[in-house]
Protein backbone atom coordinates (compact mmCIF):
# COMPACT_ATOMS: atom_id res chain seq x y z
CA UNK A 1 0.00 0.00 0.00
CA UNK A 2 1.14 2.99 -0.85
CA UNK A 3 1.28 5.88 2.06
CA UNK A 4 -1.06 8.83 -0.05
CA UNK A 5 -3.40 5.56 -0.30
CA UNK A 6 -4.60 5.46 2.94
CA UNK A 7 -7.05 7.86 3.05
CA UNK A 8 -9.35 5.79 0.78
CA UNK A 9 -8.81 2.72 3.02
CA UNK A 10 -9.83 5.66 5.45
CA UNK A 11 -13.04 6.12 3.39
CA UNK A 12 -14.45 3.37 2.73
CA UNK A 13 -13.61 2.53 6.70
CA UNK A 14 -16.03 5.50 7.31
CA UNK A 15 -19.15 4.59 5.03
CA UNK A 16 -21.49 2.63 6.91
CA UNK A 17 -22.29 -0.56 4.65
CA UNK A 18 -18.84 -1.18 3.02
CA UNK A 19 -17.75 -3.77 5.78
CA UNK A 20 -14.39 -6.48 5.43
CA UNK A 21 -15.64 -8.90 2.97
CA UNK A 22 -17.12 -6.16 0.12
CA UNK A 23 -13.68 -4.41 1.06
CA UNK A 24 -12.13 -7.36 -0.45
CA UNK A 25 -14.28 -7.47 -3.82
CA UNK A 26 -13.02 -3.73 -3.99
CA UNK A 27 -9.62 -4.87 -3.01
CA UNK A 28 -9.66 -7.53 -6.21
CA UNK A 29 -10.83 -4.94 -8.31
CA UNK A 30 -8.78 -3.83 -11.90
CA UNK A 31 -8.83 -0.14 -10.73
CA UNK A 32 -7.35 -0.61 -7.22
CA UNK A 33 -8.61 1.07 -3.67
CA UNK A 34 -7.89 4.06 -4.96
CA UNK A 35 -9.75 3.72 -8.54
CA UNK A 36 -12.58 2.42 -7.28
CA UNK A 37 -13.24 4.70 -4.65
CA UNK A 38 -12.81 7.96 -7.21
CA UNK A 39 -14.75 5.60 -9.91
CA UNK A 40 -18.33 6.63 -11.35
CA UNK A 41 -21.67 6.03 -10.05
CA UNK A 42 -22.43 3.60 -13.05
CA UNK A 43 -19.10 1.82 -12.49
CA UNK A 44 -19.80 1.20 -8.93
CA UNK A 45 -23.24 -0.87 -9.69
CA UNK A 46 -21.48 -3.92 -10.60
CA UNK A 47 -19.65 -3.67 -7.35
CA UNK A 48 -22.17 -2.27 -4.65
CA UNK A 49 -25.60 -3.08 -6.24
CA UNK A 50 -27.95 -0.03 -6.61
CA UNK A 51 -28.88 0.86 -2.95
CA UNK A 52 -25.10 0.93 -1.40
CA UNK A 53 -23.75 2.83 -4.81
CA UNK A 54 -26.15 5.71 -4.16
CA UNK A 55 -25.11 5.45 -0.69
CA UNK A 56 -21.57 5.65 -1.13
CA UNK A 57 -21.48 8.16 -3.65
CA UNK A 58 -23.38 10.50 -1.06
CA UNK A 59 -21.34 9.76 1.49
CA UNK A 60 -18.20 10.44 -1.10
CA UNK A 61 -19.71 13.92 -1.96
CA UNK A 62 -19.29 15.23 2.05
CA UNK A 63 -16.57 13.37 3.22
CA UNK A 64 -13.10 14.79 3.26
CA UNK A 65 -10.53 11.86 3.89
CA UNK A 66 -7.86 14.01 4.55
CA UNK A 67 -9.37 16.32 6.70
CA UNK A 68 -10.06 13.74 8.90
CA UNK A 69 -7.07 11.71 9.04
CA UNK A 70 -5.19 15.04 10.38
CA UNK A 71 -8.39 15.68 13.10
CA UNK A 72 -7.02 12.13 13.73
CA UNK A 73 -4.09 12.71 14.33
CA UNK A 74 -4.51 15.85 16.25
CA UNK A 75 -6.84 13.80 18.88
CA UNK A 76 -3.62 10.64 19.08
CA UNK A 77 -5.64 8.09 17.22
CA UNK A 78 -3.17 6.44 14.92
CA UNK A 79 -5.17 5.06 11.95
CA UNK A 80 -3.49 1.59 10.70
CA UNK A 81 -4.78 -0.17 7.26
CA UNK A 82 -4.89 -3.60 6.80
CA UNK A 83 -2.43 -3.28 3.53
CA UNK A 84 -0.23 -0.82 6.09
CA UNK A 85 3.21 -1.71 7.48
CA UNK A 86 2.32 -1.83 10.77
CA UNK A 87 -1.07 -3.33 10.48
CA UNK A 88 -0.80 -6.99 12.97
CA UNK A 89 -0.21 -9.76 10.99
CA UNK A 90 -2.30 -12.08 13.44
CA UNK A 91 -4.96 -9.73 12.43
CA UNK A 92 -4.26 -9.96 8.10
CA UNK A 93 -4.60 -13.85 8.09
CA UNK A 94 -8.22 -13.84 9.53
CA UNK A 95 -10.94 -14.16 6.65
CA UNK A 96 -12.40 -10.79 7.56
CA UNK A 97 -10.03 -8.56 8.88
CA UNK A 98 -11.02 -4.87 9.83
CA UNK A 99 -10.36 -2.18 6.56
CA UNK A 100 -8.67 -0.38 9.17
CA UNK A 101 -7.70 -0.04 12.93
CA UNK A 102 -7.91 2.94 14.93
CA UNK A 103 -5.59 3.07 17.59
CA UNK A 104 -5.51 5.40 20.77
CA UNK A 105 -2.01 4.29 22.27
CA UNK A 106 1.94 3.26 21.39
CA UNK A 107 0.86 0.64 18.84
CA UNK A 108 3.31 0.76 15.93
CA UNK A 109 5.84 -0.68 17.59
CA UNK A 110 3.43 -3.03 19.52
CA UNK A 111 2.91 -5.18 16.43
CA UNK A 112 6.30 -6.45 15.72
CA UNK A 113 5.77 -10.48 15.79
CA UNK A 114 7.58 -10.76 18.47
CA UNK A 115 5.57 -10.55 21.42
CA UNK A 116 2.46 -13.04 22.47
CA UNK A 117 -0.55 -12.08 22.29
CA UNK A 118 -2.95 -13.69 24.70
CA UNK A 119 -7.10 -13.36 25.31
CA UNK A 120 -8.74 -13.53 28.77
CA UNK A 121 -12.63 -13.02 28.05
CA UNK A 122 -15.46 -14.11 29.93
CA UNK A 123 -18.75 -13.17 31.81
CA UNK A 124 -19.80 -9.67 32.95
CA UNK A 125 -21.01 -11.02 36.01
CA UNK A 126 -17.71 -13.28 37.68
CA UNK A 127 -18.66 -15.03 40.87
CA UNK A 128 -15.77 -14.90 43.51
CA UNK A 129 -14.18 -18.53 42.24
CA UNK A 130 -14.40 -16.66 38.35
CA UNK A 131 -12.78 -13.23 39.79
CA UNK A 132 -10.04 -15.25 41.01
CA UNK A 133 -8.84 -17.46 38.03
CA UNK A 134 -9.13 -14.32 35.62
CA UNK A 135 -7.08 -12.05 37.78
CA UNK A 136 -4.40 -15.33 38.61
CA UNK A 137 -4.04 -16.18 34.78
CA UNK A 138 -3.97 -12.89 33.79
CA UNK A 139 -1.08 -11.56 36.60
CA UNK A 140 1.02 -14.66 35.91
CA UNK A 141 0.70 -14.48 32.50
CA UNK A 142 1.73 -11.14 32.36
CA UNK A 143 4.47 -11.96 34.36
CA UNK A 144 5.46 -14.04 31.93
CA UNK A 145 5.86 -11.33 29.35
CA UNK A 146 2.15 -12.05 27.82
CA UNK A 147 0.41 -8.93 26.51
CA UNK A 148 -3.42 -9.27 27.81
CA UNK A 149 -6.01 -9.11 25.09
CA UNK A 150 -9.45 -8.30 26.67
CA UNK A 151 -12.76 -5.93 25.26
CA UNK A 152 -12.91 -3.93 28.19
CA UNK A 153 -16.39 -4.98 29.45
CA UNK A 154 -17.24 -5.28 33.48
CA UNK A 155 -16.98 -8.25 34.90
CA UNK A 156 -13.61 -10.80 33.51
CA UNK A 157 -12.44 -8.50 30.78
CA UNK A 158 -11.86 -5.51 33.41
CA UNK A 159 -10.21 -7.69 35.97
CA UNK A 160 -7.85 -9.42 33.08
CA UNK A 161 -7.44 -5.91 32.17
CA UNK A 162 -6.19 -4.63 35.46
CA UNK A 163 -4.43 -7.64 36.59
CA UNK A 164 -2.12 -6.92 33.69
CA UNK A 165 -1.58 -3.69 35.04
CA UNK A 166 -1.00 -4.95 38.13
CA UNK A 167 1.77 -7.06 37.02
CA UNK A 168 3.39 -4.21 35.30
CA UNK A 169 2.60 -5.86 32.55
CA UNK A 170 1.06 -4.42 29.19
CA UNK A 171 -2.81 -4.72 27.47
CA UNK A 172 -5.05 -4.14 25.09
CA UNK A 173 -8.29 -3.30 25.07
CA UNK A 174 -10.21 -3.54 21.62
CA UNK A 175 -13.77 -1.77 21.63
CA UNK A 176 -17.43 -2.49 20.40
CA UNK A 177 -17.51 1.47 19.62
CA UNK A 178 -15.13 4.02 18.70
CA UNK A 179 -12.01 4.11 20.69
CA UNK A 180 -12.87 8.17 21.75
CA UNK A 181 -15.89 6.94 23.54
CA UNK A 182 -14.96 5.13 27.12
CA UNK A 183 -17.08 2.38 27.29
CA UNK A 184 -18.71 1.58 29.77
CA UNK A 185 -17.68 5.30 31.59
CA UNK A 186 -17.37 3.26 35.20
CA UNK A 187 -13.90 1.90 33.64
CA UNK A 188 -12.39 6.04 32.87
CA UNK A 189 -9.40 4.97 34.89
CA UNK A 190 -8.73 1.74 33.65
CA UNK A 191 -9.21 3.52 29.84
CA UNK A 192 -6.19 6.09 30.35
CA UNK A 193 -4.02 3.60 32.38
CA UNK A 194 -3.96 1.02 29.66
CA UNK A 195 -3.26 3.89 27.31
CA UNK A 196 -0.32 5.23 29.96
CA UNK A 197 1.55 2.47 30.55
CA UNK A 198 2.30 1.44 26.79
CA UNK A 199 -1.10 -0.78 25.93
CA UNK A 200 -3.62 0.41 23.67
CA UNK A 201 -7.39 0.69 22.94
CA UNK A 202 -8.07 -0.46 19.44
CA UNK A 203 -11.46 -0.23 17.34
CA UNK A 204 -12.54 -1.35 14.19
CA UNK A 205 -14.66 1.31 14.40
CA UNK A 206 -14.33 4.79 13.45
CA UNK A 207 -14.34 7.71 16.07
CA UNK A 208 -17.90 8.61 17.69
CA UNK A 209 -19.60 5.41 16.77
CA UNK A 210 -21.64 4.57 19.58
CA UNK A 211 -22.32 1.22 21.34
CA UNK A 212 -24.44 -1.09 19.33
CA UNK A 213 -25.14 -4.66 20.17
CA UNK A 214 -24.30 -6.42 16.60
CA UNK A 215 -20.84 -4.12 17.09
CA UNK A 216 -19.77 -6.10 20.28
CA UNK A 217 -20.42 -9.48 18.26
CA UNK A 218 -18.11 -8.30 15.42
CA UNK A 219 -15.15 -7.03 17.47
CA UNK A 220 -14.68 -10.57 19.24
CA UNK A 221 -13.19 -12.23 16.29
CA UNK A 222 -10.64 -9.33 16.37
CA UNK A 223 -10.28 -9.87 20.12
CA UNK A 224 -8.99 -13.56 18.98
CA UNK A 225 -8.11 -12.88 16.12
CA UNK A 226 -5.01 -10.37 17.53
CA UNK A 227 -4.47 -13.51 20.39
CA UNK A 228 -2.14 -16.32 20.25
CA UNK A 229 -4.23 -18.06 22.29
CA UNK A 230 -7.68 -17.57 24.08
CA UNK A 231 -8.98 -18.29 28.01
CA UNK A 232 -12.68 -18.66 28.90
CA UNK A 233 -12.27 -17.96 32.93
CA UNK A 234 -15.71 -17.88 33.03
CA UNK A 235 -19.69 -17.53 31.63
CA UNK A 236 -22.96 -18.95 31.73
CA UNK A 237 -24.67 -21.00 28.64
CA UNK A 238 -24.97 -17.88 26.06
CA UNK A 239 -22.42 -15.94 27.13
CA UNK A 240 -20.42 -13.86 24.40
CA UNK A 241 -17.02 -15.80 25.74
CA UNK A 242 -18.56 -18.39 23.62
CA UNK A 243 -18.48 -16.41 20.13
CA UNK A 244 -14.95 -15.40 21.03
CA UNK A 245 -13.63 -19.21 21.50
CA UNK A 246 -16.18 -19.79 18.13
CA UNK A 247 -13.66 -17.45 16.51
CA UNK A 248 -10.52 -18.42 17.54
CA UNK A 249 -11.93 -21.99 16.72
CA UNK A 250 -12.51 -20.97 13.10
CA UNK A 251 -9.30 -18.87 13.36
CA UNK A 252 -6.62 -21.51 14.02
CA UNK A 253 -6.38 -20.31 18.01
CA UNK A 254 -5.37 -22.69 20.85
CA UNK A 255 -9.14 -22.41 23.35
CA UNK A 256 -7.93 -22.88 26.77
CA UNK A 257 -10.53 -23.21 29.53
CA UNK A 258 -10.54 -23.33 33.16
CA UNK A 259 -12.90 -26.21 34.67
CA UNK A 260 -15.85 -24.57 36.83
CA UNK A 261 -18.31 -25.86 39.71
CA UNK A 262 -20.83 -27.81 37.98
CA UNK A 263 -23.40 -26.26 40.11
CA UNK A 264 -22.59 -22.33 39.28
CA UNK A 265 -24.15 -20.77 36.01
CA UNK A 266 -21.48 -19.62 35.13
CA UNK A 267 -19.68 -23.03 35.13
CA UNK A 268 -21.60 -23.67 31.76
CA UNK A 269 -18.79 -22.07 29.14
CA UNK A 270 -15.74 -23.12 29.94
CA UNK A 271 -17.39 -26.51 31.02
CA UNK A 272 -18.99 -26.91 27.35
CA UNK A 273 -15.73 -26.03 25.95
CA UNK A 274 -13.70 -28.66 27.17
CA UNK A 275 -16.12 -30.74 26.66
CA UNK A 276 -15.99 -29.85 22.89
CA UNK A 277 -12.26 -29.84 22.88
CA UNK A 278 -10.70 -27.09 24.59
CA UNK A 279 -8.00 -26.99 26.50
CA UNK A 280 -8.39 -27.87 29.86
CA UNK A 281 -5.83 -25.99 32.24
CA UNK A 282 -5.45 -25.36 35.71
CA UNK A 283 -2.03 -23.28 36.18
CA UNK A 284 -0.13 -21.30 33.63
CA UNK A 285 2.39 -24.00 33.24
CA UNK A 286 -0.29 -25.45 31.24
CA UNK A 287 -0.43 -22.65 29.06
CA UNK A 288 3.49 -22.48 28.83
CA UNK A 289 3.77 -26.10 27.70
CA UNK A 290 0.99 -25.75 24.87
CA UNK A 291 3.40 -23.09 23.62
CA UNK A 292 6.70 -25.24 24.54
CA UNK A 293 7.47 -22.38 26.16
CA UNK A 294 9.85 -22.80 29.51
CA UNK A 295 9.03 -19.90 32.10
CA UNK A 296 11.12 -19.98 35.50
CA UNK A 297 8.08 -19.02 38.13
CA UNK A 298 8.52 -17.14 41.03
CA UNK A 299 9.98 -19.02 43.65
CA UNK A 300 8.55 -19.63 47.29
CA UNK A 301 11.80 -19.10 49.46
CA UNK A 302 12.62 -15.59 47.26
CA UNK A 303 8.72 -14.71 48.44
CA UNK A 304 9.01 -15.92 51.65
CA UNK A 305 12.48 -13.83 52.50
CA UNK A 306 11.23 -10.69 51.85
CA UNK A 307 8.56 -10.71 54.54
CA UNK A 308 8.32 -9.52 57.56
CA UNK A 309 8.56 -12.29 60.66
CA UNK A 310 4.89 -12.13 61.19
CA UNK A 311 4.42 -12.33 57.19
CA UNK A 312 6.81 -15.67 57.73
CA UNK A 313 4.81 -17.56 59.44
CA UNK A 314 1.48 -16.52 58.36
CA UNK A 315 3.11 -17.83 54.74
CA UNK A 316 4.19 -21.16 56.85
CA UNK A 317 0.49 -22.14 57.64
CA UNK A 318 -0.70 -20.93 54.59
CA UNK A 319 1.59 -23.59 52.76
CA UNK A 320 -0.26 -25.70 54.17
CA UNK A 321 -3.59 -25.20 54.26
CA UNK A 322 -6.07 -21.93 53.43
CA UNK A 323 -6.89 -20.21 56.68
CA UNK A 324 -9.63 -17.96 57.95
CA UNK A 325 -8.46 -14.55 59.72
CA UNK A 326 -9.52 -16.49 63.56
CA UNK A 327 -7.97 -19.36 62.52
CA UNK A 328 -4.49 -17.42 61.98
CA UNK A 329 -5.09 -15.67 65.00
CA UNK A 330 -5.25 -18.33 67.03
CA UNK A 331 -2.42 -20.29 65.63
CA UNK A 332 -0.17 -17.31 65.83
CA UNK A 333 -1.55 -16.33 69.06
CA UNK A 334 -1.80 -13.20 68.38
CA UNK A 335 -4.97 -10.81 67.80
CA UNK A 336 -7.22 -10.79 64.69
CA UNK A 337 -5.86 -6.80 64.80
CA UNK A 338 -2.81 -7.64 64.16
CA UNK A 339 -3.10 -10.83 62.01
CA UNK A 340 -5.27 -8.46 59.92
CA UNK A 341 -2.86 -6.17 59.65
CA UNK A 342 0.26 -8.17 58.32
CA UNK A 343 -2.01 -10.07 56.07
CA UNK A 344 -3.65 -6.77 54.23
CA UNK A 345 0.18 -6.16 53.70
CA UNK A 346 1.01 -9.55 51.84
CA UNK A 347 -2.68 -9.29 49.98
CA UNK A 348 -1.64 -5.68 48.65
CA UNK A 349 1.85 -7.01 47.52
CA UNK A 350 0.10 -10.07 45.41
CA UNK A 351 1.24 -12.38 48.30
CA UNK A 352 -1.89 -14.18 49.34
CA UNK A 353 -5.13 -14.30 48.39
CA UNK A 354 -9.51 -15.15 49.26
CA UNK A 355 -10.60 -17.89 48.14
CA UNK A 356 -14.24 -18.52 47.23
CA UNK A 357 -14.64 -20.02 51.02
CA UNK A 358 -12.85 -16.52 52.23
CA UNK A 359 -10.53 -18.17 53.44
CA UNK A 360 -6.95 -16.86 53.01
CA UNK A 361 -4.60 -18.92 50.70
CA UNK A 362 -1.07 -18.15 49.30
CA UNK A 363 -1.12 -16.48 45.79
CA UNK A 364 1.28 -18.38 43.12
Amino acid sequence: MKKDELIYYLGFSYCLGIGPMTFKVIKNHPKGVRGVYETSQKELLPIFGVKLAEKFVEFRRRFDPKKELEKLKKDGITVLAVDGEDYPESLKNISDPPICLYVKGSIPKFFDGKQIYFAIVGTRKPTSYGTQIAYKFSRELSEAGFIIVSGMALGVDTIAHQAALDAGGKTIAVLGCGVNIIYPAINYQLYHNIIKTGGAVISEFPPNQTVLKGLFISRNRIVSGLSRGVLIAEGGEYSGSLITAKYAGIQGKDVFAVPSPINSDMSRAPNLLIKQGAKLVTTVEDIYEEFNMKITPRKKEDIRKNLTEDGKFIFDILQKNPKTIDDLAIELGKTVSEVLNSISVMEIEGVVEKNMEKKYQIKL
